[in-house]
């Protein structure tokens, strides 16, 4: 069943259940039953219960971080708050916008960037309730406590929405599957700066009270002793720490370019199954199709992994796949990946290499392996039956076919190419009547009446309507089937002469059997052949690459020929290209909001300096989970830079303020680092541990959004030491005495 463009896929899933249960219960005759063997909500089912074990697995960790370093269960359950408030000021956003969750919407919703304001801001309010030395009310005290660090948390969270604009900017296949990602996010970011500004302080104020004590941390204590020391260290050997970080960047950038982490399109989201395609010589009848199809589904249904198999020979009746008996079809319904045999390691592609080593001892076909879902988006995106193809442009089918055969010989040479094809044009045997005028003119007889006389026997001619009310149909007459099945009935067609002899079309014409086109593909008014292909075993950037590199150098097309890559290479080069673009423009803007908050170019490209380690932590995490570099990865990048700005935007409003109350460039930058390590430390873990199950999970559903939860939980981890060291070491070291300084709060506290 199609799905109309817009439907909700949920109301119609259920509407079909609903009619199937019907069908089941009421209408159809005993023994018959209606057993669907590819549902969609089946996957729906799966992929919802692995982000939700996920996002609960976060939420518990997130819960663990923030009580064990507040030391204080009213403060851990203020911020704990921010998570249902965010998510249900989402909820209406979206509803409202007429936007639907989706999987990478609630996947790549991190819990603990979401809480970052609000742990600011009740951290900083515990602290200041905890003083011993102030006799202020508590609702002073929390008053102040909001003020001094509202400013840098509006700020903050603003430039992690800013981070996420390009992705508002992405087209086609990526845009639909990441718009709506980005603007649950922001309505979530959103929703977390209302709680943070607003409500965080009023629920303080009513469980906080009188005389509450601040719990110390023995580890935060100890952590606190050291890290005065070693930052002191690093100010001291400030070239060193510099050093280390330029090394860092130049370290990224060679991993960026070097192809050690490979580039692809979008992770592939796997669906529990498998679609298997098997494309026949382009003469192949029923027959020999359906005879192949039995063999092929009884080969995929030996192996124990399998559940269903079941097969599809040729096109639908409703026409809306045009194909031949040529085409066979199968879907493969696989166990859990836990109960598989150990020889497979729980890796679907080491069970489709077993599988073709199977099928391929089928003669004659070619075979190509995708899962029903992807099947259908794959040949949407490209036009081409297979996960990649290249298209080949041009005027003479023949030539087309002969290039196309050169690019499979290349491409054989090639370590990654699987399911390697030329879908063939030529085939199709043709039955050629040339008629012979020199003969034809012998007998008196025209060319229009040789033609009209093939036409009517074999294709048959209307002779009349039938009318039935306001329908009318054409009612055509022609040849019986013995008459007009075989080439020797045909030749012996007959036709009146002048002369009132009987002339056959053998008498007449040349008749001959040479193979034509048994289908002619077009796309931009010009005549293509296709050669599908498939990536696996290999990162799909680099496969791509060589294989362009390589056809181009042995294969020469004539003047007017052309080839295009299409497919998810197609949609990864459209997607990096529209980044490439967006990226500067949102930095700058990014840039921009920095320079609104300090008043100084120098602190806004201290800020922007100082996340350019970030990127070093996520690559090193995709190198080390092999994970390839994708458009899911670089949202990942996008988020890390945003959380990345908000904890250096905290410590540097900290430092300024010290200086502007008198403390010198050194003491301000020591001071203000330590007092802030604790909330640093806070907002980097929630944001890295609410994505960790999300970067371990293995589930049916974690594969579009464990890219974008490694870069973040890799980055985060050296973007704190980038916070906690190099900052305050780039701010002794480009200080003066003319900086731009903050007004002196009056209700600022210095901390102990």
């Amino acid at each position: 069943m199609l799905l109309r463009k817009g439907a909700n896929s949920d109301a119609t899933l259920e509407g079909i259940h609903a009619k199937v249960k019907e069908l089941n219960e009421r209408l159809l005759p005993p023994g018959i039953k209606v057993v669907p063997f590819l549902d969609r909500s089946d996957l729906v089912h799966y992929t919802t219960h692995t982000v939700l074990h996920n996002l609960t697995e976060g939420i518990i960790l997130v819960a663990i971080i923030l009580f064990a370093f507040l030391g204080n269960a009213r403060g851990a359950l203020v911020v704990a708050m921010t998570i249902p408030f965010s998510l249900l000021f989402a909820s209406i956003c979206l509803d409202l916008r007429h936007i639907p969750a989706n999987l990478l919407s609630l996947g790549a919703l991190d819990f603990g960037m979401v809480v970052d304001g609000a742990v600011v801001m009740v951290e900083n309010i515990v602290r200041h309730m905890g003083r011993q030395d102030c006799d202020k009310p508590a609702i002073i005290r929390i008053r102040e406590a909001a003020h001094e660090v509202q400013r840098p948390v509006f700020y903050a969270i603003g430039i992690i929405i800013t981070a996420y604009l390009p992705i508002f900017t992405l087209q086609s296949v990526e845009g639909r599957l990441f718009k709506p990602m980005a603007w649950t996010v922001a309505f979530a970011l959103l929703g977390a700066l209302i709680f943070s500004m607003v409500l965080a302080p009023v629920l303080s104020s009513f469980l906080f009270r009188e005389g509450m004590r601040e719990w110390h941390n023995p580890l935060m204590v100890f952590l606190t002793r050291r890290y005065r020391a070693m930052l002191r260290w690093a100010i001291r050997r400030r070239m060193l720490v510099v050093g280390g970080a330029a090394a860092s960047v130049l370290a990224a950038a060679y991993l960026l370019a070097s192809g050690l982490i490979g580039s692809e399109f979008l992770p592939h989201l796997d669906e529990g199954a498998i679609w298997v395609r098997g494309t026949l010589a382009p003469s192949t009848g029923p027959t020999e199709g359906i005879r192949l199809a039995n063999q092929a589904r009884v080969l995929l249904a030996t192996f124990p992994e399998v559940t269903v198999t079941t097969s599809q020979v040729g096109r639908p009746d409703d026409g809306t796949d045009t194909t031949g008996f040529f085409n066979t079809e199968y879907f493969v319904d696989l166990k859990p990946k836990e109960q598989w045999r150990p020889i497979f390691h729980q890796n679907k592609e080491e069970l489709i290499a077993a599988m073709n080593l199977q099928l391929e001892k089928i003669p004659g076909v070619l075979w190509n392996f995708s899962q029903p879902i992807a099947d259908n988006m794959e040949e949407a995106v490209s036009g081409v039956k297979g996960e990649l193809a290249i298209k080949v442009y041009g005027d003479d089918l023949r030539l087309l076919e002969q290039k196309g055969e050169e690019i499979v010989s290349v491409m054989r040479t090639i370590r990654g190419i699987e399911d390697l094809g030329l879908f063939r044009v030529i085939g199709q045997p043709n039955l050629n009547l040339a008629v012979d005028r020199g003969k034809a003119s012998r007998y008196q007889i025209n060319v229009a009446d040789v033609q009209d006389a093939i036409q009517t026997a074999v294709g048959g001619g209307a002779v009349t309507q039938v009318l039935q009310g306001e329908q009318r149909y054409d009612l055509v007459v022609r040849y019986l089937p013995e008459y007009r099945d075989t080439r020797e009935a045909i030749e012996k067609i007959r036709l009146l002469a002048p002369s009132g002899e009987r002339v056959s079309l053998a008498q007449l014409c040349n008749v001959d059997v040479s193979d034509g086109a048994s289908q002619i593909s077009r796309e931009g008014n010009s005549r293509y052949v296709a050669i599908k292909y498939s990536v696996r075993g290999r990162d799909l950037g680099s496969t791509v690459e060589e294989a362009i590199r390589k056809v181009d150098q042995q294969v020469k097309l004539p003047v007017g020929y052309r080839i295009d890559w299409a497919g998810e290479y197609a949609s990864q080069q459209r997607s990096q290209q529209r980044l490439m673009i967006v990226l500067p423009i949102t930095i700058l803007v990014i840039f921009i909001i920095l320079y609104t908050m300090f008043h100084s170019f120098k602190w806004a490209a201290m800020m922007l300096a100082n996340i350019a380690m970030a990127p070093l932590g996520g690559l090193l995490a995709l190198l080390f989970t092999g994970t390839h570099f994708s458009v899911s990865s670089g949202v990942g990048f996008l988020a890390l830079f945003g959380v990345c700005v908000q904890t250096g935007v905290i410590m540097l409003e900290y430092i300024n303020q010290l200086r502007a109350r008198g403390h010198s460039i050194a003491d301000a930058a020591v001071d203000g680092a330590v007092l802030r390590l604790r909330p640093i430390m806070m907002t980097t873990l929630v944001a890295t541990l609410g994505l960790l199950p999300a970067a371990l999970s293995r589930g049916i559903g974690s594969d579009s959004q464990r890219p974008f939860a490694i870069v973040i939980v890799g980055g985060l981890m050296v973007a704190m030491v980038a916070n906690v060291f190099l900052l305050p070491t780039l701010y002794v070291w480009i200080a003066g005495d003319r900086d731009v300084l903050p007004a002196p709060e009056a209700e600022f506290e210095e901390g102990n």
